[in-house]
């Protein structure tokens, strides 16, 4: 009885099938190739030209790793490499590497399809004049190709900083775990909220935190400054936040830290009718909106430095006006629509990349007067213009922590340290061999 394909034959079963019948198949004639040919495919279900590529190319294959060709046969024989033409050439790649730069490195999900408007905006602002030919192949580009021509360029690591939270138990129960009916997420106005603390790897004594909040929605994100995680400037900034939202504030979620979960917070939301509701205790995915922008926002602009000074504290706050209008209107991003699993393996599917800016304007709940202001706005902004802004008050910023920390930093000569460190630690040795 013969096994057909229907009966669910697995790959290693194949592959036995395919090393027994590949020596038959070259020394047979050509009727007894037909014969083993319509055997084998009925077994393992592959269409006829596959199956025949398969037997006879079987022991003459090979691969490449590192560079090095590693033959699979008894023979010496390679594939033959096909010739393709060059589209994305390096003068496309040049551009596509200055609009990366502009766009603040972003993956070619992101880019591909804000591409074409990203263009004719800089155009527009007549930052860059492109060739008509380079132009058409970089609106047309898929986010692979992307991918591919700017591997040379991407030379990315992380930095873990700390964190800063400590549970707030006090009011823990009167405040709601935010849970999928809580919320309407098509709807503007619902926040997460998070603190980022820029400590620089010190924790003690006062220093300054970001109050980091991202509409669920359309991913509209605001950045605060506060001089440290006192409930007074928490409240403070969400109120800031609340003035300049392009909608109204619905509800705020939070973790469960000390700086959210306390009563001014509470009894502020209580009295403009903003509905509090907090993630569960070491939860973070539920609170993944506002945790990517933590690093994608926050960490990528200001760094990994202990601010601690008026001075600093204030530069930030200008950094955060003008990184409000380039990441709202010139950082598209792709929104989980839904998650698959199939054959064991959790497949997400995304939906097209846009900038909160484009999601408010598709957005119908959005009153039209708003959408026309930002509009004019946005005809008002140039990117690569905010782009070389916040760049040029980041390095202001790091040089003020230099300049910090260049007094901190004391040099001691050879003379003085021979005559007054070398006899404390020559003494401190005596005396620890004295005890042994």
């Amino acid at each position: 009885m013969v096994t057909t394909a229907k009966d669910g034959l697995t790959m290693k079963e194949r592959k036995a099938n395919i090393k027994i019948l590949a020596p038959r198949y070259k020394q047979a004639s050509k009727k007894e190739k037909k014969k083993i040919l319509d055997e084998f495919v009925l077994n393992n279900g592959y269409t006829r030209s596959y199956a025949s590529y398969a037997l006879r190319t079987y022991h003459l294959k090979c691969y490449v790793r590192k560079s090095n060709i590693i033959l699979l046969a008894e023979k010496n024989t390679k594939t033959k490499q096909k010739n393709h033409p060059v589209i994305y050439d390096a003068t496309v790649k040049r551009s596509l590497v200055l609009l990366w730069r502009s766009l603040n490195y972003l993956c070619g999900k992101r880019m591909a399809p804000y591409l074409s408007e990203y263009i004719d905006k800089l155009e527009q602002c007549r930052e860059v004049t492109l060739d008509p030919m380079v132009k058409k192949k970089l609106k047309q580009i898929s986010a692979a190709t992307i991918d591919r021509l700017l591997k040379d360029e991407k030379d990315r690591y992380r930095i873990k900083g700390w964190s800063h939270t400590k549970p707030g138990r006090l009011i823990k129960r009167e405040i709601e775990v935010r849970k999928g009916i809580s919320w309407d997420e098509n709807q503007p106005g619902f926040l997460e909220i998070d603190l980022v603390g820029h400590e620089g790897g010190d924790p003690s004594g006062e220093f300054a935190f970001t109050l980091d909040a991202t509409d669920v929605c359309t991913q509209w994100t605001e950045t605060r400054t506060i001089r440290n995680k006192a409930a007074v400037w928490v409240i403070e900034a969400i109120e800031d936040i609340r003035l300049n939202l392009p909608f109204p504030l619905l509800g705020i979620d939070t973790d469960n830290g000390s700086e959210f979960l306390n009563r001014p917070l509470l009894t502020y939301c209580q009295d403009h009718h903003i509905k509090f509701t907090r993630g569960r205790s070491l939860e973070k995915n539920d609170s993944c909106h506002i945790e990517q922008k933590n690093y994608s926002i926050v960490r990528d602009t200001f760094g990994y430095h202990r601010y601690d000074t008026e001075k600093e504290r204030n530069l930030m706050k200008i950094m955060n006006e003008k990184l409000r209008l380039y990441t709202n209107f010139f950082q598209p991003s792709m929104k989980l629509l839904e998650r698959k699993k199939m054959n064991k393996k959790i497949l997400k599917v995304y939906d097209k990349a846009k900038t909160p800016f484009q999601r408010i304007l598709d957005h119908s709940l959005i009153q039209e007067e708003v959408k026309k202001i930002l509009r004019q706005l946005y005809q008002n902004l140039n990117p690569i213009k905010l782009r070389k802004e916040i760049v040029a008050h980041k390095r202001d910023l790091f040089q003020l922590v230099k300049e910090k920390n260049k007094d901190k930093i004391s040099y001691v000569s050879k003379e003085d340290y021979e005559k007054k460190y070398l006899p404390q630690k020559q003494n401190k040795e005596i005396a620890h061999d004295s005890t042994i």
